[in-house]
């Protein structure tokens, strides 16, 4: 007569693609772990570049443009964090009375690749219509 088949347990095939499916299951979920941690660890530089625009930023406007742009500093390093970062502030007079158009940019080094952010704002400084006219009213 014939002989019983075993019907329990799984075929070689079966065993196979179950690995396989398992295996690219894994696979993708590394991959996005993987992709999320850089994607943290870029947000964290720039998270940290919009810190050091926005700080500039305030000294700029606690000092007043017309005194910034005197003073002549428009450039510095910050080392309080991992890579260095590079600020940078860039003023252009825009011809209407005492508008200027100010540029904050800052740079860093990410495995051996520079990123960057800027930002752009218009100050308005002292004008020299309020000067004459207090000139004026002084004498």
């Amino acid at each position: 007569m014939g002989r019983k088949i075993n019907t329990r347990g799984f075929t070689l095939v079966e065993t196979i693609t179950a690995g396989a499916i398992l295996s690219m299951s894994v696979l993708t979920l590394v991959a996005i772990t993987t992709r999320s941690l850089t994607a943290t660890r870029f947000n964290r530089h720039y998270e940290t570049a919009a810190s050091i625009v926005e700080k500039q930023l305030s000294l700029l406007d606690y000092i007043g443009i017309d005194e910034f742009i005197e003073l002549g500093q428009a450039e510095g390093v910050v080392e309080d964090f991992e890579p260095g970062y590079h600020w940078e502030v860039a003023t252009e007079y825009l011809g209407i009375d005492s508008l200027y158009q100010v540029t904050i940019t800052v740079t860093w080094l990410e495995r051996n690749r520079p990123y960057s952010v800027s930002v752009q704002t218009r100050l308005n400084g002292m004008s020299t219509y309020v000067e004459a006219e207090t000139e004026t009213e002084q004498e």
